[in-house]
């Protein structure tokens, strides 16, 4: 999620419910000192509930006028919970002002402030009365991670941490302008030429069909990651060097950093469906080779 972050890149988090997705976004939130705003997707959420409206005000000497009230989107990091239960025009809604940092109400352009990160979850478990994500906006997701059940001895740890009288608080230890700082600073990690090479035969290998596929990915891949791909495994592959305190980026950021980059990107076919391959076994043997 830091990588996330510094990339400047949204975040989509899948896991069932009670694994604590809401409370370590809005923690993020505190840490960082940003201003945390959080949407719960239902099916009757518009593209108003989000962005804002202009509302009919009467002032003094019963002179009219319309004034707009912002939406939750209004904010540097903000949670979309649930995001698959919302219809595609409310979906759309929020993609537009993930991609393009602003949205336009009444006919006005309103910037969103910088940073502007958004963290969306989806529940694997039930998928009555939900709108999938397509393809095409899975792709404008910088991230896709999946968050397991914990360990018995972490449960064992949660449950001793927020049972009793006390609840732990989170401290801003620092603010936009310092997340701002940092994200300028990822810019300036140095990429090296190998580790561009790398980048770009890991994702033309995982397009089948293409001249470096291996019989593997034509096989069980139906469409390998565009070139989103790329640009977002350079970006990663900074960040995480910079979190590490290394000099450079490396081969082994970009190893660390392929999975969430290329899970929604890199496409399944019916015979991965057929014979039990997932898409972490192909991005595994994708990496192997």
């Amino acid at each position: 999620m830091l990588v996330s972050l510094l990339c400047g890149g949204h975040c989509l988090i899948t896991g069932v419910p009670g694994l604590a997705k809401t409370l370590l976004v809005s923690t993020l939130g505190k840490i960082l000192g940003l201003k945390f705003n959080r949407i719960q997707f239902t099916p009757d959420l518009m593209p108003t509930d989000i962005v804002g409206s202009e509302i009919l005000q009467t002032q003094a000497g019963s002179a009219r006028e319309f004034e707009f009230v912002p939406g939750p989107v209004f904010a540097n990091l903000l949670l979309a919970d649930e995001i698959n239960r919302t219809p595609p025009k409310t979906q759309a809604a929020l993609l537009e002002a993930m991609q393009e940092k602003q949205v336009t109400v009444a006919g006005t352009t309103r910037r969103l402030g910088e940073p502007f990160i958004v963290f969306a979850t989806q529940n694997p478990i039930e998928h009555e009365g939900t709108y999938p994500l397509p393809e095409a906006q899975l792709d404008r997701f910088f991230f896709n991670l999946k968050i397991d059940y914990p360990s018995i001895y972490e449960e064992e740890e949660i449950i001793k941490r927020t049972t009793g009288r006390e609840v732990p608080s989170a401290e801003a230890i620092l603010d936009s302008e310092g997340v701002l700082a940092l994200q300028k600073a990822t810019l300036d990690v140095p990429l090296p030429d190998q580790v561009v090479k790398y980048i770009l035969s890991v994702v033309h290998r995982s397009r089948p069909g293409g001249e470096m596929a291996t019989e593997f990915i034509d096989r069980y891949v139906e469409y390998g990651a565009g070139p989103r791909a790329s640009q977002c495994l350079a970006r990663a592959a900074r960040a995480l060097a910079l979190l590490r305190g290394r000099d450079a980026a490396s081969v082994e950021e970009v190893r660390d950093i392929a999975l969430p980059v290329l899970r929604h990107r890199v496409i399944p076919n019916y015979n991965a469906t057929g014979e039990g391959v997932k898409v972490e076994d192909i991005i595994a043997k994708l990496l192997e080779e």
